[in-house]
């Protein structure tokens, strides 16, 4: 039986401010096994990054449960959750997040610094995981010295860094021009077949959702 790692139940997230209120999500129930590859479809505004962002422990529920690697999220403090998702997330974003006025290895081994690793430990995991994505001789390149395909490139090598379980990614291609978006799917794909990674995708591209192993869609804050 493959292991279940991301768990939801009737997990809902509602946000209020004064008299505006927004359901985000609505008794969500999912279920994501170890070494999936799962595309999180559906139109804007429909709860996609709220969801990611839950599983993720970036965000809290409003109610419902939620179970990641067999922790209960919602147990956790602050402080413990931070600590929880650095050990165990690794983030893909749309628009790369890199720091413009450091090198493609110092981008790299920003997380790292959070462990207990020592610099030349730092420096060889983050040489490691750029070499992994075909960066080898980009390692002094600042981010406004790579093409756009490049610096996803280096995003997807930080997130990788700390060998973390799953990988999240958010419209990971929606900056990107159809070959870089190409070039960085094959690189998702490397990371889920070869490394057993297990990967959540937010995207609204049909192309980029072929490459999932299964789509799930949502629709006005509930899985379809």
């Amino acid at each position: 039986m493959t292991e279940t790692v991301i768990e939801t139940q009737q997990l809902s997230k509602e946000f209020v401010r004064d008299d505006f209120h927004v359901v985000a999500l609505k008794e969500v129930d999912l279920t994501v096994h170890r070494g999936e590859f799962v595309a999180l479809m559906g139109p804007s505004g429909s709860g996609k990054s709220t969801l990611l962002h839950l599983i993720a422990a970036m965000d809290r529920p409003t109610d419902g449960k939620i179970f990641v690697l067999g922790q209960d999220l919602r147990s956790l403090s602050d402080r413990e959750m931070a600590h929880w998702r650095n050990q165990h997330i690794g983030f893909i974003f749309q628009s790369f997040n890199l720091i413009p006025v450091m090198t493609a290895l110092e981008n790299v081994e920003l997380p790292l610094k959070l462990t207990n690793l020592k610099k030349r430990e730092r420096v060889e995991h983050a040489t490691t995981a750029l070499n992994l994505v075909g960066l080898g001789d980009r390692l002094s390149h600042l981010p406004r010295q790579l093409s756009g395909g490049q610096e996803q490139r280096v995003a997807i090598a930080r997130a990788i860094a700390t060998d973390p379980t799953i990988l999240v990614a958010d419209e990971p291609t929606g900056d990107l021009d159809k070959v870089s978006a190409e070039e960085v799917l094959n690189l998702m794909d490397r990371l889920n077949r070869e490394l057993n990674k297990t990967i959540l995708m937010v995207t609204h591209d049909p192309r980029a959702a072929e490459r999932a192993r299964s789509v799930r869609h949502l629709e006005k804050g509930e899985l379809a």
